[in-house]
């Protein structure tokens, strides 16, 4: 591949951004003036998590460098469900819930993109518009002619079903015809001429791109990101705590911050490449930190840096704050994750192992005896003595509230209420 020329792709390529493109030399030409590209997303929850993370960095990009994003919601697509990456079909989800699930992910771009009014301004529009106008027999025969049954087959979103024998509705296996019949739709409307999606999309981008030249002899190009994992192999987009919410009000920045913060030494600077926006010398230099004993204070800066993106610097230097606190100084910190449990409850007593598992800080009863027994729980800092050690009004301190910990890095705060 020749040396490439628009800032768009250059700096997707440096960052690890691009894993496929239907034709990057004839993208890379076309990317050295303004284009419009697009992201799909599915409304299945009422905000995205890091899963999505990178494909938002990648709009981000886009935009960055002279080009305007459209963030297609899948308003229409939502009510089949893609099969991509699914043991099993969806749970059918009504209008009502598409909805607000809409509303939610536009307050997630609206943190990462510029809705404005300029050239360059993200849009946000909603496959519903025109899936909902589609007639069956008009789409047969102007669309689905265009698709080879033999080729939907070999589609992995398809073929793993199949060979696993797990059931695929026929709701399902239309929903590459619509993700494709959505690219030709938004080129047409808009001039788009890029979809972007990631590495488990590749088919369905790749069957729009060839619609759209079937159909009205359009020169269309699609573009995916490598699909991320930990140095230690998990998908990025958990943590053992659930799901890494991009959306404050389910997951404070705090626990944000926590979750980057806690990354393996090994993806630091890759995750540095991919979730922030610091210079690559700057990157190289701290990802050098991670042979040495410094590696913490590299792992902050990630922390912090990612956090900034999605919660704002004053947020992010909160949480980074509230960890030093915690940290070093023994302290609480006000961003700490909290559990709530009656005042009744805890006149009585609680024993401990139960506590902690009620606190989300062991999976179960036994893993929460597991950690005590260990010497890995702590109540106010204190090492907790026993398993069965009752947990009471008596143990609130001066703000009226109990500092649970499993490990260095994991706290709760117990308010009773």
């Amino acid at each position: 591949m020749s040396t490439l020329r628009s800032a768009f792709l250059q700096t997707a390529t440096e960052r690890g951004y691009l894993h496929q493109c239907t034709d990057i030399e004839a993208l890379d030409e076309r990317a050295q003036s303004g284009l419009v590209g697009y992201v799909g997303y599915d409304c299945t929850a009422d905000s995205l998590h890091v899963g999505n993370l990178l494909s938002i960095m990648l709009l981000r990009l886009f935009q960055r460098t002279g080009h305007k994003p459209i963030v297609l919601m899948g308003g229409g697509t939502t009510r089949i469900g893609d099969p991509s990456g699914k043991d099993e079909a969806r749970r059918l989800i009504d209008d009502a819930e598409i909805a607000s699930n809409m509303a939610g992910i536009r307050r997630v771009f609206e943190k990462f993109l510029d809705f404005g009014d300029g050239p360059t301004a993200a849009v946000m529009v909603n496959n519903a518009d025109w899936l909902d106008e589609l007639r069956y027999i008009p789409l047969l025969r102007d669309v689905g002619r265009h698709f080879s049954v033999n080729r939907m087959l070999t589609q992995d979103s398809v073929r793993l079903r199949l060979e696993r024998d797990q059931p695929l509705s026929f709701l399902e296996f239309n929903y590459m015809i619509l993700q494709a019949y959505d690219f030709l739709e938004l080129a047409r409307q808009r001039d788009c001429v890029l979809q972007m999606g990631g590495s488990d999309q590749w088919g369905n981008i790749v069957a729009g791109v060839d619609l759209g030249r079937r159909v009205e002899g359009r020169t269309l190009f699609g573009l995916t990101t490598p699909l991320v994992t930990t140095a230690a192999g998990a998908k990025m987009g958990k943590s053992v705590q659930g799901a890494v919410w991009l959306d404050a009000e389910k997951l404070s920045p705090y626990e944000y911050w926590q979750f980057w913060r806690n990354a393996d030494d090994a993806d630091i600077g890759r995750f540095m490449r991919l979730f922030t926006e610091l210079p690559l010398d700057e990157i190289a230099r701290l990802d050098t930190l991670a042979d040495d004993s410094d590696v913490n204070e590299a792992k902050k800066v990630l922390a912090t840096e990612a956090t900034a993106l999605c919660h704002g610097r004053p947020a992010a230097e909160a949480a980074a704050e509230t960890a030093r606190a915690v940290f070093e100084e023994g302290g609480t910190g006000s961003e700490l994750a909290r559990l709530e449990l009656p005042r009744a409850l805890l006149e009585r007593g609680i024993v401990a192992f139960e506590l902690f598992s009620r606190a989300g800080l062991a999976a179960s009863n036994s893993e929460a005896r597991r950690l005590i027994k260990g010497g890995g729980a702590r109540i106010n800092d204190r090492v907790v003595a026993s398993e069965t050690q009752p947990i009471s009004l008596a143990d609130l301190d001066g703000q009226g509230r109990v500092k649970l910990s499993a490990g260095r890095k994991r706290h709760v705060l117990l308010q009773p209420v």
